[in-house]
């Protein structure tokens, strides 16, 4: 057992740590998504980069809403949900479409 047990603060920060980093993974991933699809004009490949922004943009979303705007929570939760939801649809659809 740790000595030491994690708080609040070092749980906010390690998760604003996480989340910062998710958005810059998932930037790169829909950047270069985009840009194949600029090279290549194939529709598939705007599909995939426009589902890895709407996924890169749910999972950062949340926590902005509710630290910036002071919206609930689980409303948050909710529309980070339905966003990732959304983006994951839209990246089955580019893996589907020819």
């Amino acid at each position: 057992m740790n000595a030491l047990p994690a708080g609040p603060t070092e749980m906010t920060l390690a998760l604003t740590v996480v989340k910062t980093l998710v958005l810059v993974v998932g930037g790169f991933i829909t950047y270069f998504a985009f840009k194949a699809y600029r090279r290549t004009r194939q529709r598939a490949l705007g599909y995939l980069a426009a589902g890895f922004g709407l996924v890169t943009l749910g999972l950062v979303l949340a926590g902005m809403l509710y630290e910036l705007l002071g919206v609930l929570l689980i409303t948050g939760i909710l529309l980070e949900s339905l966003l990732v939801l959304a983006g994951f649809l839209v990246i089955a659809y580019s893996l589907y479409v020819q």
